[in-house]
Order: C-alpha cells, then structure tokens, then sequence
C-alpha cells in the first residue's frame, strides 16, 4: 500500500520540491513568511499516503484555528523490497523550523537518504504553534506506538530510531527521556504500546535547556514570549517544572537509550556537551560530532537545503549515522 511513497519521495527529491531558498523565506516587509513556508509542505506532502496519527483527529486540534495545519501525520516509506526481505527497523525523521514552520529538507531529503541505505524512513508532521511543544511530543511518541502496533501489517520491527534537526532535534531528544511503556488500560490498543524509542539522532540545536549557566536560552526563531507561548524554549513565562521537563539532560536515566549527536560549532557546541556530559554520568551509549564549519539548518549538507550549502566534511555526519542506526539493530 505505501510503496508507491517510494517513488513519490524520489520525485520530491529529484525536483527539488521541499527545498526553498532562504531568500525566499522573508516577506517584503522582513516578517517571516509562515504562509509561504506551510503551503509548501503542504504541495510538496499532498502527493503521499498518509498515516494520520489519530484517526478521530488529535486531541485538542482545531483546523479552523490552525487552517494551514493538518491533523499530524506520518508518511510511511517502506525499504526497497520490504516484503521480501527480512523486517528491518524504522527511522523517524522530523523537520526542524521553531515549532513555528517547516523545513522540508529535513524531513523530504533525510528521508529518501535514509531509506537509500535500506532503513524503512518515516516523514513525521508534528503540530507547530499555536499548539504546545508538548503537543509536538505527544505527536511523535503517538508515532512511535503506531508502528509497533502495525509493525506486521508494514513488515517492520519494533526497533524505532527518532531523527530530528533544530526543533526536530530538541523533539527527539524529549521522546527519548519523556517516554512510557504504555499505558496498559487504555481503550486503545495503539496507547498500550511503548513510546520508548530505541535510539535518537540529534542533528543541531538547542538540545540542552538548564545545564549551564545561563540555562535556558533564547530561540533565534522568533520574539521570545511568541515563541513560549508556542511551547519553544524561552526564558520567561515557563514553570519550573515544565523547565525541566522539557530539558533532555535534566531527565537522562540509565534507561535512556543511545544517542547519537551532531552539530556546527556555530550552533553552540555546549549543547552537545551538556546532553553528552548527563548521558556519561548515566552510564548510556553515544556518539558524537562537532564540526567547524558550517551553520544552522544544513540538513544534509550536500547542497540540498534552503542555504544551499554543499559542505563534504559536515556531510559525513550521515554516513556515520547509517552505520551507528545498524549497530543499535535499527
């Protein structure tokens, strides 16, 4: 049934659909173009089969608060002869964009590249603002459980990696602390599968959110109280609790599974740092890379993004990520 994804992505890829130049992001007036940005993705999705994440719709979800937003989905993309082989594991990829937009090339690129190493890929549409971050994890985690729970019907296994850059990255990171093993009462039987992922790849951003002084950053995103209010990382207007909870290093246990980080050094590299300093002290596996060169938001670093920056150093990052995924029986 998702097999003809396969050949969607391709084209997607090949015609540069996700892509869209950074300067093309801002309107006449200097405004971020939201709208622009949105209706994009959504062109460039339209095409997929879809697997939306609740079949009633999410909770809370509005479309007529939230027009250029759909109810959050996933699109499946099978490995080559999936049916014929045996059942490999699927890699979770979810865009970046401060919770506030989409950046397709994270999502539509890294996607094809993965499922050309063989891995089973899915492309993740979380809910951006006005929803929570916390809507954003209920998301992905809700994606989680949805493969598990049809893993034979995709001929899959239940070994899930989650993949996210920026926002995606930050996402990841929370799915891989915050998660459950299912909440055995639950009148749906998609709830009673764990959210647990079994590894998470991090690629740039503000991972770490009270581990060091100063704690708590600003998102270069947007206006600070927006972009909390948007369930972003801000430092103002924000419980103590929900600080936490939201802050990766801050819930790393020797339950948390493997990491594997990468980021520019103009990203800050104190974020790596920090999340690999707790993932130390617990006793968890990583892998990590910080690179010299190079800015936020390469994706894949080929020159396939909105900076169109071609960096062969930096894009390494991915070949590596290939070979880690198949260590930890991705």
């Amino acid at each position: 049934m998702y097999e003809k994804n396969i050949e969607i992505l391709r084209d997607a890829v090949e015609n540069h659909r996700a892509i869209r130049n950074i300067k093309f992001h801002r309107n006449p007036d200097g405004s971020f173009d939201l709208e622009g940005n949105l209706k994009l993705w959504i062109k460039c999705m339209e095409p997929f089969e879809k697997i939306f994440l609740w079949e009633q719709g999410a909770p809370g979800y509005d479309p007529e608060k939230t027009p250029l937003q759909e109810n959050p989905y996933m699109v499946f993309i099978p490995a080559d002869g999936a049916g014929e082989k045996e059942p490999r594991g699927t890699v979770i990829v979810a865009h970046g964009g401060g919770f506030q937009t989409r950046t397709g090339c994270e999502g539509v690129n890294v996607a094809w590249y993965f499922h050309e190493k063989g891995f089973n890929t899915v492309i993740l549409s979380y809910r951006l603002a006005p929803y929570t971050r916390f809507d954003a994890i209920d998301d992905m985690q809700r994606a989680i459980r949805i493969l598990r729970y049809r893993k034979e019907e995709l001929h899959i296994t239940d070994r899930i990696a989650c993949m996210g850059f920026s926002a995606g990255g930050m996402l990841s990171a929370n799915c891989a602390t915050l998660y459950d093993p299912g909440k055995e009462d639950s009148e749906d039987p998609v709830e009673r599968e764990s959210s647990r992922p079994d590894a998470a790849v991090l690629g740039y951003g503000a991972f770490a959110v009270v581990a060091y002084p100063g704690g708590f950053f600003m998102n270069p995103f947007g206006d600070p109280e927006e972009v909390l209010r948007h369930g972003a990382i801000c430092a103002e207007n924000i419980t103590r609790r929900e600080r936490l909870k939201l802050a990766p290093e801050a819930n790393i246990t020797c339950d948390t599974p493997p990491f594997f980080i990468w980021q520019t050094n103009s990203d800050d590299p104190r974020n790596a740092f920090a999340t690999g300093y707790a993932l130390t002290m617990a006793g968890v596996p990583f892998e990590m890379h910080c690179f010299p060169e190079g800015v936020h938001g390469l994706a894949l670093a080929d020159g396939e993004n909105d900076l169109a920056m071609n960096l062969p150093h930096v894009a390494k990052w991915a070949d590596l990520c290939a070979d880690w995924l198949l260590a930890q029986g991705i």
